[in-house]
């Protein structure tokens, strides 16, 4: 556009000079176009420029003078702006010339400028809009990315808590059986006893392991292990008659059995059906709620579903508990899914597969032999 302007400069001030481009007004007119191009320059150079040439030659160069005092009305140097502006139709009164400022109008100038100057506001204050509303949406983003990450950094924190109590719980079973077979009157052969006094000592000291791994990994703000409810592998018929007791409408179906299903797919079953279960009272409120489970294989199946209803007064959602079920989900190598399910329902749905039976295994036995 300056290069065109510029171009629109040189073409006027000729046909003033009588067709001749080698004329003071047309150099003036190129210099004007260069310092706006050059971005290097002083802010002021090229409005300065503009600003002379202006007031000597008339209106052939105001297109140019426009140029440069829209970028410093944009800039938020309006106080500048409306000094060179005045400074160039004041010269352009003052100085007689063929192309005075005062052709073809006498004020033609003078609104052409003001337009130029409210222009550039309008434009330098919606620039700087759109960039606040880009640096917030890039704070948000970021501070999203953040709690996602503060949420599946909890969800892996709380798994390590379970898989700790729930693996407490048969080390120490482990433990208590080798220590009374130990402590049994009849005399046990030597290798056997061997065996135990082995057996335990291990058994104890995965225990020491396991406590040394929750508390690496709990927060520092969490409750204790000792503090921390218990026991773990609750049943999900808790969790229902709880919500029935809050008022809540829940049915359940159950094909097979939790036994056939790992621990750690019955402590998924457990936070999925919670985190449905609190997100239905949330947002649908009153709305019956319809849990399905499958523990059998090949896989373990989640399915809750809830008509829509309307939401809970004074609900605060976090909106990362999802976050924090997918990444427990994933990490057992299934998949999630949480959405509309239609007519205004919702519906989370999560299959995690069975372990080859191989894997499930002790690899002492899978080995074939024992050590």
């Amino acid at each position: 556009m300056v290069v065109l302007l510029t171009a629109l400069a040189v073409l006027n001030s000729a046909s003033i000079a009588g067709g001749r481009f080698l004329t003071p007004a047309t150099g003036v007119a190129v210099l004007c176009g260069a310092a706006l191009l050059v971005r290097r320059l002083p802010w002021y150079v090229p409005a300065g420029i503009a600003t002379v040439a202006t007031g000597l030659w008339g209106w052939p160069l105001l297109v140019l003078l426009l140029v440069a005092l829209f970028d410093l009305a944009a800039q938020r140097r309006v106080r500048w702006a409306a000094g060179f502006a005045a400074a160039a139709l004041g010269t352009g009164l003052i100085v007689p010339s063929e192309a005075s400022l005062r052709t073809p109008q006498p004020f033609g100038s003078t609104l052409v400028v003001l337009l130029a100057l409210v222009s550039g506001l309008w434009v330098g204050n919606r620039r700087r809009l759109l960039k606040a509303l880009g640096d917030q949406v890039e704070h948000l983003r970021v501070e999203r990315e953040l709690r996602e990450e503060a949420a599946r950094t909890a969800e892996r924190s709380r798994i390590a808590a379970e898989m700790h109590d729930v693996l407490a719980h048969r080390l120490s079973l482990i433990a208590l059986h080798t220590g009374v077979l130990t402590a049994r009157s009849e005399p046990l052969p030597a290798p056997v006893v061997e065996r135990l006094a082995l057996l335990r000592t291990a058994s104890t000291d995965a225990l020491a392991d396991l406590r040394d791994v929750l508390g690496a990994l709990r927060d520092p703000g969490a409750e204790s292990a000792a503090a921390a409810p218990g026991p773990v592998l609750r049943d999900v018929d808790e969790l229902v008659e709880q919500a029935r007791a809050a008022g809540q409408q829940a049915e359940v179906e159950v094909d097979g059995r939790p036994e056939e299903a790992p621990a750690a797919h019955r402590l998924a079953v457990h936070r999925l059906v919670q985190e449905a279960l609190t997100n239905a009272r949330k947002h649908a409120g009153g709305a019956p709620v319809r849990i399905r489970l499958g523990y059998g294989p090949p896989a373990t199946t989640v399915e809750v579903t809830n008509a829509p209803g309307g939401p809970a007064a004074h609900a605060v959602a976090s909106g990362f508990g999802l976050v924090g079920l997918r990444e427990r989900v994933t990490a057992l190598g299934g998949h999630l899914h949480a959405g509309p399910n239609g007519a205004g329902s919702w519906r989370l749905a999560a299959r995690i597969p069975h372990p080859d039976p191989l894997e499930r295994n002790d690899p002492l036995e899978r080995n074939g032999s024992p050590t």
